[in-house]
């Protein structure tokens, strides 16, 4: 019966990736009717669970750090691209869509999936324990890139307004590379054991028993069903992003809203990847795929949309507003005191949750 199970999970998880690039050839730059607003809806949600399937199936052959890496980067690597064919489209919004795109993303993943990781772990398990010096290093590259790419730009003078000069967005984009790079380098090569799982003791979980390694023909499916997966996920919120703004203005609030919920949809296969991680007592992995999503969209979109505006025209705005540098400030805080213990209870998980609500919040009612 097992056997049969996990045989029809593996078809279902094939069928879908395909599924999903299909139906994105079809409707990409249409109007849908509310029925195929629908189908799209559920197709994007298998997908979603497709993806987390073979992302799990790849970090399971090459193991920790490198299967969060793969996920983390795959998901910001579509997304950065993403990003840069909606500015391309022009027009006011395209100005600030870089700066809310990724501050989406670290409230996300700072607050939203490091908090509901932490509260599963602890509840589940009584306290969460991760390595503090692997998840201390990687929450201080998301602080200085966040930092150099978010807020630096608001407080420079070299043009008008919130913006970078020409040769300030160069420095804060190759900054962006090199941190992100020496950042990799640090957790797959040089300390990889800081980005492993920790047992209650403190000692390094350096292989994963909960199931047999595939093999490398498997791990290869797996990492190309991943891909038309995710390029399904994004496609598919993009596909159905005019209903949800319909939705929006009719529910009068502000238009950075649909910036929020396509983030959301697009980071749910990070989020249920690192729940499951949670509930395995895994709790680095969680952080590694909530630290480093954070890292991979502000270190590889600036660069991006770094060089999209050489032949892009309009405004690049990447400055954030006094609310939003009072959150993003609060939460590199808030993150600190929660990473320096190396484990937590369900009151620090609690905390991380209330400051992701209060970003909610103030999206919809700034």
């Amino acid at each position: 019966m097992i056997v049969r199970l996990r045989s029809l999970l593996t078809r279902w998880t094939t069928v879908v990736p395909v599924i999903s690039i299909v139906l994105l050839v079809l409707t990409w730059g249409r109007d849908l009717p509310g029925a195929v607003v629908a189908l799209v809806t559920l197709v994007l949600a298998c997908a979603v669970l497709a993806a987390v399937h073979h992302a799990e199936v790849v970090a399971h052959r090459v193991g920790e750090p490198f299967g969060s890496l793969v996920l983390a980067v795959a998901v910001t690597i579509i997304e950065v691209a993403l990003i840069v064919t909606l500015m391309a489209d022009g027009g006011d919004k395209g100005a600030t869509l870089a700066r809310d795109t990724v501050f989406a993303a670290v409230m996300i993943t700072c607050n939203g999936i490091l908090g509901l990781s932490l509260l599963v772990a602890s509840l589940r398990h009584g306290l969460a324990v991760f390595n503090a010096e692997g998840t201390g290093a990687a929450l201080a590259t998301v602080a200085t890139l966040a930092t150099l790419s978010l807020v630096l730009p608001t407080f420079t003078t070299s043009k008008p307004g919130p913006e970078f000069s020409t040769a300030q967005l160069t420095f804060a984009a190759l900054s962006s590379l090199v941190l992100y790079g020496m950042f990799v380098a640090t957790q797959t090569v040089r300390h990889r054991d800081y980005f492993l799982p920790v047992t209650r003791q403190g000692a390094v979980i350096d292989a994963d028993d909960h199931a047999d390694i595939p093999s490398s023909r498997t791990a290869m499916t797996s990492l190309g069903l991943l891909g038309l997966a995710l390029v399904g996920v994004v496609g598919l919120a993009k596909g159905v992003s005019p209903t949800i703004e319909s939705g929006v203005e009719a529910a009068g609030m502000p238009h950075s809203v649909v910036g929020v919920i396509i983030a959301l949809l697009v980071l749910l296969p990070e989020t249920i990847a690192a729940l499951r991680s949670a509930r395995r007592d895994r709790v680095q992995t969680s952080l590694n795929l909530a630290l480093g999503s954070a890292m991979a969209s502000i270190g590889l979109t600036i660069p991006a949309v770094a060089v999209a505006s050489i032949w892009l025209s309009g405004p690049l705005v990447l400055g954030l507003g006094a609310t939003h540098m009072v959150l993003l400030a609060l939460t590199v805080v808030v993150s600190s005191l929660t990473v320096v213990p190396g484990r937590a209870t369900p009151l620090q998980g609690g905390v991380h949750l209330v400051l992701f609500a209060a970003y909610l919040e103030l999206a919809i009612n700034p």
